[in-house]
């Protein structure tokens, strides 16, 4: 790893197998960087069930918009990926671009276009010379293998310092099925979803509304769990596909959901969607250190969701933890803030282990030593009470430092 990657990356990357029904390939296509790959494609030999989740934005990309158009039709042929743009708020020359690319990808690998899923990251509001990428699917479609994982991460990059990437297994009908995931994301995070694009397959048999039904259910306690700078993006993408290779090996077909069958893929979709979401914090630009916020005791889960959001969010608390003050004080402004039931003499709040807070005043036990002391590391816990319901919620993020402001400073440069 070099000097520039994250403090909080991790040691050693997850050893992703092929799956069985799927190849990737990389290219480096010029649109913005240079020495390195930046379109990503993914083919699937057979109709892939797709199940997908975009950004609440309603200033959506390109395409943003051409996935949604095809997704109602839940099966997926290929999927290609640039980074360096993001084809957003590009009017009809990020439709044109789209399409050409869609039109390039379905003739790559002989499908309709309405099989071909997009997604693009990068800089908003520069035209996309979709030409610059389109040529070069024929030779990806052709050369792609199953063991590219790590390089098509590294391939959707933008300010990530290193790719991020995931695999689980699960069993179904005794049979043990893969789930590969790889994820981008540093900044413009924000819940709902972030600048955010994963994207996960799996060798299992299983129908494109069930896993739609999985992604939706644990979308909430993952990526929407995570936030690095209240940023909301125009360009989310978060997709799974399902290449049904498993069929093959005695793994029945799943149809719904709530079958007992999925109840391990389920499980173990949502541990794999966790373990991506929290990379991306712990990529976070500028970031030197992972905090998981907790709140309980509120008047419910959606307000619990709100108040945590609002800690998670205050750059007055992101920057106390970069320089690794306890500032409780903070805690109780971003908790009066968010709007939601508090009642002062009730709040309770915690570093790590050390309550700070309690009653609504100052721990009769605190020890400014052992606050400082959890603020030194890596990752930190922050947990508040409110002690009025029974609603809770979790959310992660990271500090705020000086190199979150050189590094956007300089973002079109």
């Amino acid at each position: 790893m070099s000097a520039d990657t994250s403090p909080l990356a991790p040691k050693s990357y997850a050893e992703l197998p092929p799956i069985e029904g799927v190849r990737l390939q990389t290219a480096a296509a010029g649109i913005k960087y240079k020495d390195r790959t930046d379109v990503m494609m993914m083919v699937f030999d057979k109709p892939a069930a797709v199940a997908g989740v975009f950004t609440t934005s309603k200033c959506p990309s390109a395409p943003v918009d051409f996935c949604r158009a095809n997704l109602g039709r839940g099966r997926a042929r290929a999927l290609v990926v640039n980074s360096g743009n993001a084809n957003a708020f590009t009017g009809q020359k990020g439709n044109a671009a789209t399409a050409m690319t869609a039109a390039a990808a379905a003739a790559a690998v002989g499908c309709a276009e309405s099989e071909v899923f997009l997604a693009s990251t990068g800089v908003i509001g520069e035209p996309l010379d979709a030409r610059k990428f389109s040529g070069v699917l024929d030779t990806m479609a052709v050369s792609a293998t199953g063991d590219h994982w790590i390089d098509a991460a590294r391939a959707i990059m933008t300010t990530d310092t290193y790719p991020k990437v995931a695999t689980r297994s699960a069993q179904i009908d005794g049979i043990t099925v893969t789930l590969n995931g790889m994820a981008k994301g540093a900044g413009m995070i924000a819940p709902d979803m972030a600048t955010m694009l994963s994207f996960i397959v799996t060798d299992a048999a299983i129908e494109a509304p069930a896993l739609q039904a999985m992604l939706a259910r644990h979308v909430g306690s993952t990526f929407n769990a995570v936030t690095v700078d209240s940023d909301m993006s125009t360009s989310d993408t978060l997709m799974v596909f399902a290449t049904g290779a498993a069929a093959g090996r005695g793994a029945g077909l799943v149809s719904s959901a709530g079958d007992p069958r999925a109840r391990g893929f389920s499980k173990a979709l949502a541990d794999l969607m966790e373990d991506l979401a929290i990379q991306i914090v712990r990529d976070g630009e500028g970031a030197r250190k992972q905090v998981e916020i907790t709140v309980t005791g509120a008047a419910s889960a959606k307000a619990a969701g709100r108040i945590a959001r609002s800690i998670a969010n205050s750059p007055l608390v992101k920057t106390a933890i970069a320089g690794e003050d306890a500032n409780w004080g903070r805690i109780v402004m971003a908790v009066g803030k968010a709007g939601e039931k508090a009642e002062r003499d009730k709040l309770a709040i915690w570093f790590g282990d050390v309550r700070v807070a309690v009653n609504g005043e100052r721990d009769p036990a605190y020890s400014e030593a052992a606050a400082s002391d959890v603020m030194q590391h890596d990752e930190i816990a922050i947990k508040v009470d409110l002690g009025i319901g029974r609603g809770k919620a979790r959310v992660f993020t990271c500090d705020l430092t000086k190199a979150y402001v050189e590094i956007n400073g300089d973002y079109r440069s």
